[in-house]
């Protein structure tokens, strides 16, 4: 139940900084939604691997580059969801960190002790 919750409030995240940024275009809640799980999928599966090959660059960046794979992991969630398009890579940074925050203070406000 706590997974679509956190999909849920994911996809909420995903309609509010689509409204805010004008880079960013999604079609419908449904296609939201979609983005969410694609995300999930993305971050579960692809983000470790591109942490343990870009590694390097990371601890040389004192994390920074992690903003940069967080794009990237956005910018491949828009090219595999018909209705959810970035105007460009950047975009996609800037959209991560909204996401970030806004993900934590949602999580943070609708947390269960």
């Amino acid at each position: 139940m706590k997974t679509i919750i956190r999909l849920l409030i994911n996809a909420i995240a995903v309609l509010v900084i689509s409204q805010i940024l004008s880079g960013v275009h999604i079609d419908s809640y449904v296609t939201a939604i979609i983005v969410a799980i694609v995300l999930a999928v993305l971050n579960l599966f692809v983000k470790p691997l591109l942490v343990l090959f870009t590694l390097p660059a990371t601890i040389l960046t004192l994390g920074l580059f992690l903003l940069i794979i967080n794009g990237l992991i956005i910018y491949l969630a828009g090219e595999f969801v018909s209705g959810f398009s970035l105007d460009g890579f950047w975009w996609a940074v800037l959209f991560s960190l909204l996401l970030s925050i806004l993900q934590s203070i949602l999580q943070s406000v609708l947390k269960d002790d």
